[in-house]
């Protein structure tokens, strides 16, 4: 690669959550390109066994690869968890960890709390982690398997959307939680409706936004920061392009994607 610097930096997820990830890289990083790569036509990961998911997820990194990326972050927090970061001579960057570390340095009385999927939940990843950086700390965590639909179908401001907040964290409001964690990709885009639902008790962590402060870091830390001579562009890869996929898309990036193309996985 003659100029790392002005390579793109991959992105990949099982569908369009990982948006929320790209996006914030963009925020974060406006001179930095973006290979954004989504499984639509194999979402969602959490219902396959791991060896699919480390399966699928190699696959899309050797098509990121082919782009001539210079490291990659994987936006999708179960895929973060599995074992494909030792096979490639390649940086990669996950979703959970800089989302731990978020919560960690967040809390002051050592109570945390988790949002997320089933699998996410059910596999302990965030309680795992949390508590490898700090054993004392409380971890609760808790699925919202509704929020992703819900967010899909654009109800971030709906009576519905309040009501599956109730419904889902009455319990955590009850506890003493002073930070949350995101745990999905989707979440984000119901950050203000958490802030409002927890009276602002609570700290919010947005995995996305955690994921892309980890990224600068890394980039800047290997002198491999795209220099300031141009604003960066997204490039964006899915698998399956269903109808009405453009306005999917402008929930989560705010408007159409510029470069959109479907992409065939070996």
């Amino acid at each position: 690669m003659k100029n790392k610097k002005m390579a793109p930096i991959g992105v990949f997820d099982s569908g369009v959550g990982g948006l929320t990830v790209a996006r914030e890289i963009s925020r974060q990083l406006p001179y930095e390109n973006i290979v954004y790569f989504g499984d639509t036509a194999r979402v969602p990961y959490g219902s396959k066994s791991q060896n699919t998911i480390i399966r699928f997820s190699e696959q899309i990194i050797r098509f990121l690869r082919t782009k001539q990326v210079k490291a990659i972050v994987i936006a999708c927090n179960t895929a973060s968890a599995l074992a494909v970061k030792d096979e490639f001579d390649l940086p990669i960057i996950g979703v959970v960890i800089p989302g731990a570390r978020a919560a960690v340095e967040a809390t002051t009385n050592g109570k945390v709390g988790v949002v997320g999927t089933e699998a996410t939940v059910q596999s302990g990843m965030y309680t795992k982690v949390i508590q490898g950086m700090n054993p004392k700390i409380e971890v609760i965590e808790k699925a919202c398997p509704l929020f992703v639909p819900l967010v899909e179908e654009g109800f971030k401001e709906h009576i519905v959307t309040r009501e599956i907040i109730e419904y889902y964290l009455e319990s955590m409001r009850n506890t003493d939680i002073d930070a949350m964690i995101l745990g999905c990709t989707h979440y984000p885009l119901f950050r203000e409706a958490l802030e409002r639902y927890f009276e602002g008790g609570v700290k919010i962590i947005d995995s996305a936004e955690a994921c892309a402060e980890s990224a600068r870091a890394f980039l800047d830390e290997n002198s491999i920061a795209a220099s300031l001579a141009k604003t960066g562009n997204v490039r964006y890869y899915f698998t399956d392009l269903p109808s009405d996929f453009n306005g999917g898309l402008r929930r989560f990036l705010g408007s159409a994607p510029s470069y959109m193309e479907k992409a065939q996985l070996e």
